[in-house]
């Protein structure tokens, strides 16, 4: 799956023209077991929503801008398997505040293909999956809060890569590398990540429909499920599309009695 090669090329070349314009990276490795982390991870971890009065940090609100995708290959050696890099300020000194977020996930395995996308592609909405995080995710955007009681535990970028990190490994185990970009510099670095998000979510929607072609439907979507609101209305279109084929397939045997 070469399709989103070109992009990680891009994302690789945009870190280093950020370096070139003087703004701050910073890279980390990541350790491969999520219990060595010094928050939960998985299902469960974080029980609740993060009120404002206990936000320490926002990333992404819309006044300040986000974009967030993600990016897979089946060359997963073009990956720097573990990296974590942030370019910008980081959690722990932006407490108060509310910074501008990017967030790219690359992905490889030698064994990934277009079928493996979708699954993939939900994973990255974590829910209550990482202790002191609370994410509003919507198909090219990442809103979220990370708690006070998540900056006293030592959540910074590092950690917050790290556990996505873990939650991918445990989900597939077709990954054989990761790597993440996380941009907190300014909106107007977002800008290159927003125009090469709409050409990734064109090829993504289109993975989509066709894994659902294969599987018998003819639906055009691409959102995290759990946060649409027209949720319910799709369930019922896949119900009533599921009793037509099931009903199809009927009348088919009776033909052949």
């Amino acid at each position: 799956m070469t399709i989103f090669d070109p992009y990680i090329q891009k994302i690789a070349e945009y870190v280093g023209a950020l370096r070139s314009q003087g703004r701050r990276i910073r890279t980390c490795q990541s350790p491969l077991h999520s219990e060595r982390l010094p928050i939960r991870v998985g299902p469960g971890a974080n029980p609740g929503i993060i009120l404002r009065g206990d936000t320490s940090v926002e990333l992404g609100n819309p006044e300040v801008g986000s974009c967030s995708f993600l990016l897979l290959t089946d060359s997963p050696s073009t990956l720097n398997d573990g990296q974590i890099t942030l370019a910008g300020p980081d959690i722990p000194e932006s407490v108060g505040g509310s910074l501008p977020f990017g967030q790219v996930l690359m992905l490889g395995g030698s064994q990934l293909t277009e079928k493996d996308f979708e699954t993939l592609q939900q994973i990255q909405f974590v829910g209550d999956q990482i202790e002191g995080y609370m994410m509003r995710g919507l198909s090219q955007s990442t809103w979220s809060r990370i708690s006070t009681a998540g900056v006293a535990r030592g959540l910074n970028f590092d950690l917050l890569g790290q556990a996505l990190m873990a939650i991918y490994r445990a989900a597939s185990p077709k990954l054989e590398s990761m790597e993440i970009v996380f941009v907190t510099s300014g909106k107007g670095d977002l800008v290159p990540l927003n125009g090469w998000s709409g050409q990734i979510q064109k090829i993504a929607r289109e993975i989509v429909r066709q894994n659902w072609k294969i599987k018998g439907y003819d639906i055009d979507c691409l959102s995290d499920c759990s946060n649409c609101k027209d949720k319910s209305v799709c369930d019922e279109i896949k119900e009533v599309l599921l009793e037509k084929k099931l009903h199809e397939h009927a009348a088919g045997e009776l033909q052949n009695e």
